[in-house]
């Protein structure tokens, strides 16, 4: 970090500010000019709020040379992270992990869901049993009754599940029945659950906010992974803009950037970048073709009989040629599927 302090600033000033940074355990180099004294600092600078530096009236300017996350910064983990979702590995340089499910779990036809899903070639099941929705009134999911519900799919399939953390007060029961935990895009800044997530043992599934720039979305993994869970997958789900043909706009330029800024692996989801079971299809392909380290697909037999988010869901039979489709891609791009 280098910081510059205006033309006239005390010396006394500028002993005291030497001696706070070297109190945090910094290194400092101080160069005196005669218009601006300039303040180097080397060390951890992610224990330094740049707000409270600027708000210092003799501080001209705060710059960053490195990143203010640590965790997840490939500069300090030059290696791809694998994560372990029970026995299926995330990340690194060779599979594709495809997870597919419906949006809400609507009782035991779950399990013929997740017989199908499996078939067509996802390794991990989906299923939103706590749902947050915009309207009070729409359907909010089945709770625990949903939960176990995915625990039968995955007795009778194998396939680890994964659902939505909403509250602190479930995490005892995510811990003993869900084998990933997602954090939603409306709960990415959620920074009190974040750092209870960041104590628990199960690996997380984040996912970016709907309006947050990359720096924010990385630095809430830098908040489960500085409490001791460093089993983090992100998930891009496409961000709020003014396009209105697609319900989000699906940014599959953080792919590279996320793989060049971390060591996380990344994947996407389609179907809510989208909104629009049409343009799921053709996303799919693309985000394997940018680097993408998988994909999570909602799918139900019958999507206008969903209870929640239909107009997204791709039928079985879609999913399959659409996980077909994905595999040679991922051929391609030296990936397997």
């Amino acid at each position: 970090m280098i910081i510059s302090t205006k033309k006239g600033t005390p010396a006394e000033e500028l002993e005291r500010i030497l001696h706070d940074f070297e109190q945090k355990g910094l290194s400092v180099t101080m160069i005196r000019g005669t218009d601006y004294n300039v303040f180097g600092l080397v060390g951890d600078t992610t224990v330094l709020d740049e707000k409270q530096i600027r708000a210092n009236p003799y501080v001209d300017n705060v710059q960053r040379v490195s990143e203010p996350y640590k965790n997840a910064n490939r500069l300090f983990h030059e290696e791809d992270s694998v994560i372990d979702v029970a026995g299926i590995k995330v990340g690194g340089k060779e599979k594709l992990v495809v997870i597919g499910g419906p949006c809400s779990v609507e009782g035991d036809n779950v399990i013929d869901i997740a017989k199908q899903v499996k078939a067509a070639g996802a390794c991990m099941l989906r299923g939103g049993a706590y749902k947050p929705r915009t309207s009070p009134y729409a359907f909010q999911g089945m709770e625990t009754d949903g939960i176990l519900a995915m625990v039968k799919a995955r007795e009778a399939t194998g396939l680890p599940i994964v659902s939505e953390l909403m509250s602190e007060d479930k995490i005892e029961e995510f811990e003993q029945y869900v084998d990933l935990v997602q954090i939603g895009a409306r709960n990415m800044q959620n920074f009190h659950l974040l750092k209870a997530v960041g104590k628990m043992k199960k690996p997380v599934l984040l996912k970016r906010g709907l309006a947050n720039t990359i720096e924010e979305w990385i630095m809430s993994a830098e908040y489960i992974m500085a409490g001791g869970n460093e089993n983090v997958i992100l998930c891009e789900r496409g961000i709020r803009t003014f396009e209105k043909y697609t319900r989000n706009t699906l940014d599959l330029s953080v792919v590279p950037i996320i793989k060049e800024k971390t060591h996380l692996p990344i994947i996407i989801d389609p179907s809510h970048a989208t909104g629009n079971w049409r343009y799921v299809e053709s996303m799919s392909l693309a985000a394997v073709a940018a680097g993408a380290d998988g994909l999570i697909i909602e799918v139900h037999p019958c999507p206008e009989c969903a209870w929640s988010d239909g107009a997204q869901s791709l039928k079985p039979e879609r999913f399959a040629e659409v996980v077909r489709k994905a595999r040679e891609i991922a051929r391609v791009v030296g990936r397997d599927l």
